[in-house]
């Protein structure tokens, strides 16, 4: 077991220390405890290596924001352990974090198992809703609502213990990270790359997973290269709790029969092709040279991710649909300028630019826009409580009238916006 740094995830390992290192990542919300049914056969042949999300566990609560930030984690973990070869299993974001690995360190990955997985988790606006519910009500309700998502209803009725093991899990986990997770999950998207995985790939999931179906799985199975399906009859999210002498035996069948070693020249392989041939990278053209951006990427593409992680995909979708030959170009002036140019600098933080956007639009009037700024405000990180000191210190320079007028819109969002889920 390992204490966790800011750029570490905390681990255990079990099995025999001369045996090929198996890794299993947990489900958002869990403890690496929920693979606890799958250790004895597997180490039988392999040293298991389990870990723990940031603030799950008792971990550190170092929040991490995409499943690329959790892979290098992982990585600089596996470095300091002197691995670079191993074999992993990942469960919902841990299978995220596995698609990310088999991604950007092909060579090191010697054969992928993907658990109630998804190369994207449902809808970026679901997830960081969920986030908003966490932030303004903690992870009660959340917790409480577990076992729908991860059990059969069968499985609820007959293992009571579990399920009020699964709910403190998920009572137990720090909502900065939870909240963090959630960020992760809603910019995950790996639908664009999957062609590029070349490691051996078993896709396994539960038939009655609600959260990842099996429509998810056969997304994977259908764009990674010789992926093969394993669905599961009478599991859920969380499979490998609910069927685990099925996912047992899936797993040792997989690895024992689909692992590749690392040719020599595997590393050497993944450097670019210029740098091998000797060119000067200084010589190499940097992205956006010969754009009217003074030699800069166009900020559209970037204008377009932002307003959307601030607006939520409904509202720009909306905007975008109402355009038209009158309104087209102004639409596409907002995206380049104001979320390119402006809220894409790096200067200051989301929650900072939230906070002067309020200010700016109560000392205008503008409370239509007022309105979709306070649930972008939730999305950036800011609390009820914090919007309203916001807005009572409007009162003070921009006048009790618009600071009156303010709050009633802000008041409506909020309540809407963190309403407990039914």
């Amino acid at each position: 077991m390992s204490d966790t740094n800011a750029e570490t995830l905390q681990y255990r390992f079990d099995g025999p220390e001369d045996a090929p290192v198996l890794i299993l990542g947990p489900s958002l919300g869990t403890t690496w405890h929920m693979w606890d049914r799958q250790i004895p056969e597997l180490i039988r042949q392999w040293r298991v290596l389990r870990y723990d999300l940031p603030g799950h566990g008792g971990a550190a609560a170092h929040p991490a924001t995409s499943t690329a930030e959790l892979a290098d984690r992982l990585t600089a973990t596996l470095d300091q352990l002197g691995i670079e070869h191993f074999g992993y299993a990942g469960c919902s974001i841990g299978g995220a974090i596995g698609l990310q690995l088999a991604l950007r360190h092909p060579h090191r990955v010697a054969s992928l198992a993907l658990v109630s997985a998804a190369a994207r988790f449902g809808t970026p606006d679901a997830w960081r809703q969920t986030g908003v519910i966490v932030r303004a009500n903690g992870l009660g309700q959340i917790a409480q609502g577990t076992p729908e998502r991860w059990f059969t209803t069968g499985f609820r009725a007959a293992q009571g213990g579990i399920v009020d093991w699964a709910v403190q899990m998920v009572r137990t986990t720090d909502p900065g990270c939870y909240i963090a997770a959630c960020e992760a999950m809603a910019a995950h998207d790996c639908r664009p790359d999957l062609d590029r995985i070349t490691v051996p790939t078993l896709v396994l999931c539960g038939a009655d997973d609600p959260v990842t179906p099996p429509a998810d799985a056969r997304v994977l199975v259908a764009a990674i290269p010789d992926a093969r399906l394993a669905v599961v009859p009478s599991a859920s999210h969380l499979v490998p709790v609910e069927q685990p002498a099925a996912v047992t035996d899936l797993l040792v069948r997989h690895f024992g029969t689909a692992w590749n070693e690392p040719p020599v020249s595997a590393i050497s392989a993944a450097l670019p092709t210029r740098i091998l041939a000797g060119a000067d990278p200084a010589a190499v053209p940097a992205d956006g040279a010969g754009s009217p951006y003074d030699g800069r990427p166009d900020p559209y593409e970037n204008g377009i991710k932002v307003r959307r992680e601030v607006l939520g995909d409904a509202h720009v979708d909306r905007a975008a649909e109402n355009a038209d030959d009158f309104t087209g170009d102004f639409q596409e002036f907002i995206t380049r300028y104001a979320w390119g140019e402006v809220w894409g600098r790096p200067g200051l933080d989301r929650r900072t630019r939230s906070v002067i956007t309020l200010t700016a639009l109560v000392a205008r009037g503008h409370y239509d826009e007022l309105a979709f700024h306070t649930r972008a405000a939730l999305r950036n990180g800011l609390s009820a409580a914090e919007i309203k000191e916001v807005l009572l210190h409007t009162a003070v320079y921009c006048g009790v009238p618009a600071a009156n007028s303010a709050f009633a819109v802000a008041q409506r969002v909020i309540r809407e916006e963190t309403a407990p889920q039914g």
